[in-house]
């Protein structure tokens, strides 16, 4: 099957389950009915995992920051600092070692200069070694490609080249993903290298807790001095069951290490299989 055919067998498909899409965005917004409203879309470690063929998933994604920067990083840009984001996240597992990905919508639910606002929407292609939670070495590589609101990023359409390695030591999980951006402007020295990272510890089947690490250095030309580059350390826990709605759940607090970066951040992301039986089922 070819990527374009893929993507619009993916389409259909993420139109057929609006109802459930619809319930699983106000789950996901529900968790946060006191916060007082990080500035991005997806804060997550790729560790090659995919949807099965045929199978649909959603993701809903909730980042915060409740103490961040407060200049924007380019004149009209949104401001980090109380500004809270929400984007859903459809996955479409096309191979067994292919996964059709769509980010739409992209929104700020609420930012200090903005208010709520759509930010764009992304269009990725993963490719991976096919049943990566049963090899000891893990490698992938992601595609994205995204179409932005000036206020979201300086330039309206970007891109991420992200590769995935990891080793799977049970109960130990060691992953990387060497990450580069690019705006398609100044060539291969102007890509950004914005790499992230995680080691977890499976305590069961449904449980884990993992300490991450996202960083951005600047452009491979010449990266940034150290007091302007962007670096967080989290703690984050992971739930993933079917008792719950069958919803799996992973959630973190990141902590910024420079001037440069927001110094407190949450993220909550839920997702669920929309192939699966309908809600209801999964109460008994």
């Amino acid at each position: 099957m070819t990527t374009r055919k893929a993507l619009f067998r993916f389409i259909r498909v993420v139109t057929n389950h609006a109802l459930t899409t619809r319930a699983l965005w106000i789950a996901g917004l529900c968790f946060f009915p006191a916060l007082t409203f990080s500035q991005t879309d997806e804060i997550q470690v790729y560790d090659g995992e995919i949807a099965g063929p045929g199978i649909l998933n959603l993701m809903i994604h909730n980042n915060f920051t409740p103490k961040g920067r407060k200049i924007p990083d380019y004149p009209g840009a949104i401001i980090a600092n109380d500004s809270y984001q929400v984007t859903a996240e459809f996955a479409y597992g096309v191979t067994p070692w292919m996964e059709q990905g769509l980010y739409l919508p992209v929104t700020s639910l609420y930012s200090i200069n903005h208010g709520t606002t759509f930010n764009g929407f992304k269009i990725r292609e993963l490719f991976t070694r096919p049943n990566a939670h049963d090899h000891p070495f893990v490698y992938a590589v992601n595609f994205e490609f995204s179409f932005n609101q000036s206020y979201w990023e300086p330039t309206k359409h970007s891109a991420e080249i992200r590769a995935v390695v990891g080793l799977h030591s049970h109960p130990w999980d060691f992953i990387y993903n060497p990450i580069v951006d690019t705006d398609y402007k100044g060539g291969v020295g102007n890509l950004q290298y914005n790499p992230s990272g995680r080691i977890a510890y499976n305590v069961n089947d449904r449980w884990a807790v993992a300490a991450e690490e996202y960083d951005g250095f600047g452009p491979l030309k010449g990266f940034l001095p150290l007091k302007d580059q962007f670096h967080e350390v989290w703690a984050t826990m992971d739930y993933s069951g079917k008792k719950f709605l069958g919803i799996s759940v992973e959630s973190g607090v990141g902590y910024g290490l420079t001037a440069g970066s927001d110094k407190l951040t949450v993220k909550w992301m839920l997702s669920r299989d929309l192939n699966s039986k309908p809600w209801r089922h999964n109460l008994k």
